[in-house]
């Protein structure tokens, strides 16, 4: 897969480059949505560490196969009586601890669903970075249509004044009129560099969530905010989540976890056998006697006075109890994600169809027509301006609702747990 990207260059003196006209003079591309969201998963460094939760999660299922460690001890000794030494003794021995009552299963299976639940984790991080990624994707799609609005309006408007200084040296004009025109064009040109500015702040961001961020390039949009409009049904929405939704899954394996800890718990409460072997030589000094050795072994029970103290169970008892109102805490949460997203989605699909029922033509249409009858002298410079200030505003307004409505969708999608979005 080849990506190229490309640096923003503009051409503002002559007003005459627009921002996709620059990428068409570079013979570069720019970077697709699904291409980006690849990139996000492959690079992000957020979501790099995070995967490491899970790599971790799985040592420890490791951890918790291991058995205990034996003791291994070995010790001399040395019989004397007064200034004489009447014998030497070597001794060794061996101690182990046995788990008994399943201790060490309830530890590898508390280990494996603590694993699974951090990989739900992981899935739950992944559906809000998916989300977050292409809202700063769709921001740079409408951060660039604001620049060509803004471009466009600066070219018009330089022309305009250009035209003006023409008429004025032909006397067509009064000079209030030209100097006006100027400083409109000024003041769209200081427009223009705030619009260039949060356009590159938009890529920088994009840049950031693929982790590639450098100096001299950016990555290019290549999309529309213009999206099919779509019919959701909440039911549906709500069996998709509950099957889905990696938060849930996340609160599920919690209250699984929480009951495995309770049965460890249980169980660590129970006693464990201690064996022991050893083996011991003495050996008396100048020969005066046999040597002698000694071959031992025992059992080492503890007693548990300790399992008076329940702290340890109420404490895990408490967590099961806390992962039941979370895992109904989520479902809840789901429901009025998806409620408040649906809401806002339709609303914003309203919003839009406003704006197709010839808002913008008819706005365009009123600004030609001022400024054809201004060039002939039929209307003033004041109504050109109104009318290029309502077209902008239109515009600006039109390319804010397309990016909500867009941004509603993620929203609804992420809710949902279902991801099958493209711009």
């Amino acid at each position: 897969m080849k990506i190229v990207t490309i640096g923003l260059i503009f051409f503002l003196s002559q007003g005459q480059t627009s921002f996709s006209q620059t990428e068409k003079v570079a013979g570069q591309i720019g970077l697709k949505f699904a291409t980006y969201i690849d990139m996000v998963g492959k690079h992000n460094l957020d979501y790099a560490a995070e995967r490491y939760e899970v790599s971790k999660s799985e040592a420890a299922i490791e951890i918790a196969k291991v058995f205990p460690d034996p003791t291994l001890s070995i010790g001399m000794s040395q019989d004397r009586e007064g200034h004489l030494t009447t014998g030497n003794g070597l001794s060794g021995g061996l101690d182990e601890t046995v788990d008994l009552f399943g201790k060490r299963k309830a530890r590898i299976e508390l280990a494996k669903s603590q694993h699974e639940l951090s990989k739900a984790l992981l899935a739950d991080f992944f559906r809000n970075l998916e989300a977050q990624s292409s809202e700063a994707f769709l921001m740079a799609l409408k951060q660039k249509q604001l620049y060509e609005v803004k471009l466009n309006s600066y070219q018009t408007m330089k022309r305009l004044a250009e035209a003006d200084s023409i008429r004025l040296k032909l006397g067509s004009i009064m000079e209030i009129n030209a100097v006006q025109s100027k400083l409109e064009a000024g003041s769209l040109y200081n427009e223009l560099l705030q619009a260039e500015a949060d356009l590159r702040n938009s890529l920088i961001q994009l840049s950031q969530m693929t982790g590639s961020l450098k100096e001299d390039t950016l990555w290019i949009p290549a999309g529309s905010l213009i999206i099919k409009p779509r019919v959701f049904v909440f039911a549906d929405l709500m069996v998709t989540a509950r099957d889905k939704r990696a938060d849930l899954v996340a609160a599920l394996y919690n209250k699984e976890v929480a009951h495995k800890a309770l049965r460890l718990a249980q169980k660590e409460r129970r006693m464990d056998l201690g064996l022991t072997l050893g083996i011991s030589n003495s050996t008396p000094a100048v020969n005066s006697g046999p040597s002698t050795a000694t071959i031992s072994a025992g059992i080492a029970i503890p007693l548990k006075f300790s399992n008076h103290y329940k702290g340890e169970l109420k404490q895990v008892q408490f967590q099961i109890s806390q992962s039941e109102v979370l895992y109904e805490k989520a479902e809840l949460q789901i429901r009025t994600e998806i409620m408040q997203a649906m809401q806002n989605y339709q609303a914003s699909c309203k919003q839009v169809e406003s704006y197709d029922h010839g808002m913008l033509e008819s706005a365009q249409s009123v600004r030609k027509g001022k400024i054809y009858s201004y060039s002939r002298g039929e209307t003033s410079l004041l109504e050109v301006l109104n009318a290029q200030r309502t077209f902008n505003d239109i515009q600006q307004s039109y390319y804010e609702t397309l990016f909500n409505r867009a941004v509603a969708l993620v929203e609804l999608e992420k809710a949902a747990g279902i991801w099958d979005v493209d711009f």
